[in-house]
């Protein structure tokens, strides 16, 4: 008997004589709680009342194949009659619970995923392209990416358009020690401006003009601008299959410049074009979170961007060969093959 246990029967016995809660306590040099606790566990349990629990068991196992279970679900799209578009650990634990009989925790759930490293939350998107010659486009450009002609200037050039200058209706907060920077979600329409750029994929330059429109004339009058710097060399302009691309003025233009080479991306492939990432990253790091009260406004701050980037160009550094583009895009191809081919049976 150890001597926890022979404590609680001496309470037992002291309660079982007759002696007061608070003299029992004194005796036994515990809290009169305790006393109660003991009187407690005897008058329910008996004599199995005073020997202590062990401590650490009694825990639910989780059954052997839950982990099996949570896995294989996590990386199927949940089914239609669960309403979900997604899985979310308490709603996979649920559905487990609910369905299977599986009893697992959601942190349970939570820890298996950061162990398999799996995302269900996560979406991404993809775009398949119908050009007939999207493999010689994909070839084209990326040659020009990864091996331009010597002494050439290569040139990624796009417009990002309907770029709007939004007004808050409420001051933004700025950041503050332990405080993050706050802003009202209202906001007032001034007006929009076209972003016109080209990317020296060699330096990392930008060369950028804000239009009011956006049509042929604008286009050609910027193309303009663009490779008047690159005077006396072979410029190669890489960019998408907008119809102001292709306009007679262009195309008259070009006939007079042939040292000037168009390298259109396959149709609904325009992520091909560099400049669609400094369009992701001026987007990230100055428009989204700016505040402008004029069109006039947001021209200026893209234009100090710009100059900010220039200050410090770095080039993008494009390592993706066309034989890898294409081998995604079969793959993707496949898949999408497979999924219809399900649906339909």
């Amino acid at each position: 008997m150890t001597a926890d246990v022979a404590l609680r029967a001496r309470i037992v016995l002291w309660a079982g004589e007759g002696r007061r809660r608070k003299d029992i306590a004194e005796l036994a040099g515990v809290s009169a709680r305790t006393v109660d606790r003991t009187k407690t566990r005897y008058a329910e349990h008996g004599l199995a009342g005073l020997v202590e629990k062990k401590r650490g068991g009694g825990k639910d196992q989780v059954p052997p194949q839950a982990r099996g279970r949570v896995i294989a679900l996590t990386r199927m799209t949940p089914p239609p009659e669960s309403g979900l578009s997604h899985w979310s650990a308490r709603t996979l634990a649920a559905y487990l619970k609910r369905t299977e009989g599986i009893k697992v925790s959601f942190h349970y759930v939570a820890r298996i995923w950061r162990e398999e490293n799996l995302k269900p939350h996560r979406s991404g998107t993809f775009k398949l392209s119908k050009d007939p010659a999207f493999a010689d486009k994909v070839a084209d450009i990326v040659g020009l990416y990864l091996d331009p002609p010597g002494g050439a200037v290569v040139l990624s050039v796009d417009e990002k358009t309907q770029v709007q200058a939004l007004d808050r209706t409420q001051p933004v907060l700025p950041v503050t020690f332990a405080a993050t920077e706050k802003r009202t979600h209202h906001y007032v329409r001034h007006g929009t401006t076209n972003l016109f750029a080209a990317l020296n994929i060699a330096t990392g330059e930008v060369v950028g003009e804000c239009k009011p429109n956006r049509n042929g004339d604008t286009f050609l009058a910027f193309l303009k601008k663009a490779v008047k710097p690159h005077v006396g060399k072979e410029i190669h302009v890489v960019l998408d299959n907008l119809s102001t691309h292709t306009t007679p003025d262009v195309k008259a233009w070009l006939a007079k410049h042939p040292h000037v080479h168009f390298h259109f991306t396959p149709v609904g492939s325009s992520w091909l074009n560099q400049i669609e990432i400094w369009f992701g990253i001026i987007t990230r790091q100055s428009i989204h979170r700016g505040t402008f009260s004029s069109v006039h406004v947001l021209v200026k701050q893209i234009r100090d961007y710009i100059n900010s980037w220039n200050a410090n160009a770095k080039p993008f550094v494009w390592t993706a060969t066309a034989g890898e583009i294409l081998a995604k895009v079969r793959l993707v191809q496949t898949a999408v093959r497979k999924l219809v081919n399900n649906n339909a049976n």
